[in-house]
């Protein structure tokens, strides 16, 4: 359905009020000390229910790219934490539910330049789901009203690398084991099908992630119904830590 000029307006209206921060402000450093301009802090006003159910799936994921983009521009801004925790403790609604593999060079709010109260995070090595993911997705969605999923995954990934290595220990074994479905599926891979060979690596890094978010379809009829009625976008994406670009992927 083609959008009407007065819904685009809305949706960039929306995008500029709650996301965009200006990075104009001028600091100046004088004696070892460090001013900021009021522009120069990112801004402590949250989601409101009445503005949340206004945002669409397609203007949170435009806004998670513009944001990446000034991740990885480095064109961030101070956060007033403090303030954010006072006002975060009246209620929550974030735009979006990552689900981000374990590893600790992947800070999530960070490669979203987003704050408290803006995003639902689960972490779990792999970027795999299961029944606690799943019902932590349903809650973030169907009850708190989040409007995007993004399956993370990760360059250099050690839970891949383990997986494709056939790593066996405690439990580990099983989570690697949600892994396997993607390595089957690239039998037909030209090249070596070994830990060794980074683009193979990759190729499982990216099926991995097409796999959860597969799985998150086919395991959870609240959230394929909802993506099915337009309130939910389920997207996977993967973030290259050389540089901090979030690719999603088609």
């Amino acid at each position: 359905m083609k959008k009407s000029p007065k819904n685009t307006l809305l949706h960039l209206g929306l995008l500029l009020l709650f996301f965009c921060v200006s990075c104009t402000g001028a600091s100046n450093q004088e004696n070892g000390s460090i001013t900021l301009s009021e522009d120069d802090v990112i801004e402590d006003q949250f989601l409101t229910e009445t503005f949340q159910s206004k945002l669409t799936p397609d203007t949170v994921l435009a806004i998670l790219k513009m944001r990446n983009g000034e991740y990885v521009e480095d064109n961030l801004t101070v956060r007033n934490t403090s303030e954010r925790i006072r006002k975060a403790s009246l209620g929550q609604y974030p735009a979006a539910v990552i689900l981000s593999c374990l590893d600790s060079r992947v800070p999530v709010e960070d490669v979203f330049h987003s704050g408290i109260g803006d995003l639902f995070v689960a972490r779990v090595a792999g970027n795999i789901s299961n029944e606690d993911i799943l019902g932590s997705m349903e809650y973030g969605c169907k009850v708190a009203k989040a409007k995007l999923i993004v399956v993370l995954g990760h360059e250099h990934c050690g839970a891949i690398k383990s997986a494709v290595e056939g790593v066996e220990l405690g439990n580990i074994t099983a989570l690697l084991a949600k892994i396997k479905p993607a390595i089957e599926s690239l039998k037909d891979f030209e090249g070596e099908r070994s830990s060794k060979n980074p683009a193979y690596l990759e190729a499982v890094t990216k099926q991995n992630v097409r796999a959860t978010v597969a799985n998150i379809r086919s395991n959870s009829p609240i959230l394929k119904e909802m993506e099915a009625n337009g309130e939910l976008k389920i997207v996977g994406a993967e973030y290259h830590m050389e540089t901090g670009k979030v690719e999603f992927l088609q």
